[in-house]
C-alpha cells in the first residue's frame, strides 16, 4: 500500500473513533458515568404529586414497570445515552435544589424533547425547521420554558441558538429556586425566569426535585452530563446579581446611617443589621417609598421572629397601621405549630397566607425579594414566589381584626423586631413608577 493511502486510512480510522468525554469543569460532578444507567430510574409524563401519594408497594411496582419499558428504548453507545424517541424518560435518583447543569445533546429532524427540572416540564428541545410547528413557535428555537403560561417570561427563547442537525448542542442551565437561566451553545436564551409548576399552577415550583431527560418523536443522544450544586451563599449571589445594578443599597454594612426609629434596639454585627435579643420595635428608612422592589438577606435563630414593615406611617403596630407586616419567622419551629396560616413566614400578617416549605434551616442566610406595586404585593423567597396577593381584595381578617393601614399608598420600609436576634444584610431597593 502506498504510504499516503496508508496514512489516510489510519487518519480516517482515528476520526471514526468518538471523542472521549471531556472532564467536568471545576466543581461539577458527572451524573452519567458513560457506561451504565446507575443513578437513574424511569418515569413517563406522570405527576410527581400523584406518585408521592401512592402506597409504597404500588409506587415501586409502577417504577419497576417504567424501568422495564425504558430499557427497551434507551441504550449506551460510545459514552452516549441514546433514546430512540419512545418510552419512559430517564430521571435522576437524586433531587436537586439550587444547582448548575451542563449537558450536550444531538438530535434529528422532527424530534421533540426537553429537560425537566425538579420533575417539571421543561426546557424545550425541538426541530426549529419544522414548519408544522411554527404556530407553536418552534422557529424560535430550543431552550425556552415551554410549559410556562403564554406571555410569561422564559416561555420563548430570546434568540435562535440551535446548531444544525448532526452537530452537538450544549446547555448550561442555572436554577435557584424557580429562577431559571438557560444558555444554549453559549447564548443566553432565558434570563432568570420563574419556572412555573406545571403540575400545580397555584403553587410554586417544588423546592427540590430530579433532573429528567424527556424524549419523544425521534432519536436523541446525550453526553457530558454534569451538575454543580450551589450552597446557600452561592445561590444568594446568583439571585442578588440579577439586575443588581438597578438597586440602591440601604445599608452600608458598618452602622445604621440612613435609618430611624428604634435605632437603640438594633446593632450591626458582622456586617449585618441585628435586632438585639429582648428588644424590638421598628427600624425604618429615613425615606418614604410608594412602589418598589426591596431585596435583602436574612438569618433566623431557632424560633426567631421579626417582620418587614411595608409603607409604615412610622408609628403604631406595623401589622395594622402600615400597609402590612410581612412575617419573618422560623415557621417550622415546634412552638409555631398551631399558628393561623396568615402568620407564617412571608405572609401579609393576618390577611394573606404565604406558601410554606421554602425557608432554609435556622442559622442559614435566606434571600428575599418583595415587590410592592399599588395594592399588589409579591414575596419571593430563595427564588420561589411564596406570596402574590392584592390587599385591596382582602375582606377576611385573622380574629376579625381589620387592618386600617392596608390601603396606604406610601410609607417607610424597614424591620419590625420581636425580641429575637434576627439579622439582615445586603438590603437594597429599586423604586418603581
Amino acid at each position: 500500500m502506498h504510504h499516503t493511502s496508508r496514512f489516510l486510512t489510519c487518519l480516517l480510522a482515528l476520526l471514526a473513533i468518538p471523542a472521549l468525554a471531556a472532564d467536568p469543569p471545576t466543581g461539577f460532578e458527572p451524573i452519567f458515568d458513560g457506561k451504565t444507567m446507575d443513578g437513574w430510574h424511569a418515569r413517563p409524563h406522570f405527576s410527581p404529586i400523584e406518585l408521592a401519594a401512592m402506597e409504597e408497594d404500588a409506587r415501586q411496582a409502577k417504577m419497576d414497570q417504567w424501568m422495564a419499558d425504558a430499557k427497551k428504548h434507551w441504550t449506551i453507545e460510545n459514552g452516549e445515552l441514546v433514546n430512540d424517541g419512545q418510552g419512559a424518560y430517564l430521571v435522576t435518583n437524586k433531587d436537586y435544589t439550587d444547582y448548575e447543569l451542563m449537558l450536550e445533546y444531538k438530535t434529528v429532524p422532527r424530534a421533540d424533547s426537553g429537560i425537566c427540572l425538579k420533575g417539571t416540564p421543561q426546557v424545550q428541545i425541538w426541530d426549529y425547521t419544522e414548519t408544522k410547528k411554527f404556530l407553536l413557535k418552534a422557529n424560535l428555537g430550543s431552550g425556552g420554558l415551554w410549559n410556562n403560561s403564554q406571555g410569561a417570561p422564559g416561555k420563548d427563547p430570546f434568540v435562535l441558538a440551535d446548531h444544525p442537525f448532526g452537530e452537538w448542542n450544549q446547555f448550561h442551565i442555572t436554577q435557584v429556586g424557580a429562577r431559571t437561566t438557560v444558555r444554549l451553545n453559549g447564548k443566553l436564551v432565558v434570563d432568570s425566569a420563574i419556572m412555573e409548576n406545571f403540575w400545580d399552577r397555584k403553587s410554586p415550583l417544588f423546592r427540590s426535585g430530579p433532573i429528567e431527560l424527556q424524549t419523544h418523536g425521534g432519536e436523541i443522544r446525550w453526553r457530558n452530563l454534569w451538575v454543580r450544586e450551589l450552597s446557600p451563599e452561592q445561590a444568594n449571589e446568583v439571585l442578588q446579581s440579577h439586575e443588581g445594578q438597578a438597586f440602591t443599597s440601604l445599608f452600608n454594612g458598618e452602622d445604621l446611617s440612613g435609618w430611624q426609629g428604634s435605632v437603640d434596639n438594633y446593632q450591626v454585627v458582622d456586617g449585618a443589621i441585628q435586632c438585639k435579643a429582648g428588644k424590638g420595635g421598628m427600624l425604618l428608612t429615613e425615606k418614604e417609598y410608594s412602589n418598589f422592589i426591596a431585596r435583602l438577606e436574612f438569618k433566623l435563630p431557632p424560633g426567631g421572629n421579626n417582620g418587614l414593615a411595608i409603607r409604615s406611617p412610622g408609628e403604631g403596630d406595623p401589622a395594622y397601621a402600615a400597609m402590612c407586616e410581612l412575617q419573618v419567622l422560623d415557621s417550622e419551629h415546634p412552638k409555631y405549630a398551631k399558628l393561623d396560616d396568615r402568620q407564617y413566614h412571608g405572609s401579609a400578617y393576618g390577611m394573606s397566607a404565604a406558601h410554606r416549605g421554602y425557608l432554609r434551616e435556622a442559622g442559614q442566610w435566606n434571600f428575599q425579594q418583595v415587590t410592592v406595586n399599588g395594592s399588589q404585593i409579591t414575596v419571593e423567597l430563595n427564588g420561589n414566589v411564596i406570596l402574590s396577593t392584592d390587599l385591596s381584595q382582602v375582606s377576611e381578617y385573622m380574629a376579625n381584626r381589620p387592618h386600617p393601614g392596608k390601603d396606604r399608598t406610601s410609607g417607610f420600609f424597614g424591620f419590625a423586631g420581636h425580641n429575637d436576634p434576627v439579622s439582615f444584610r445586603n438590603v437594597s431597593i429599586k423604586e418603581l413608577p
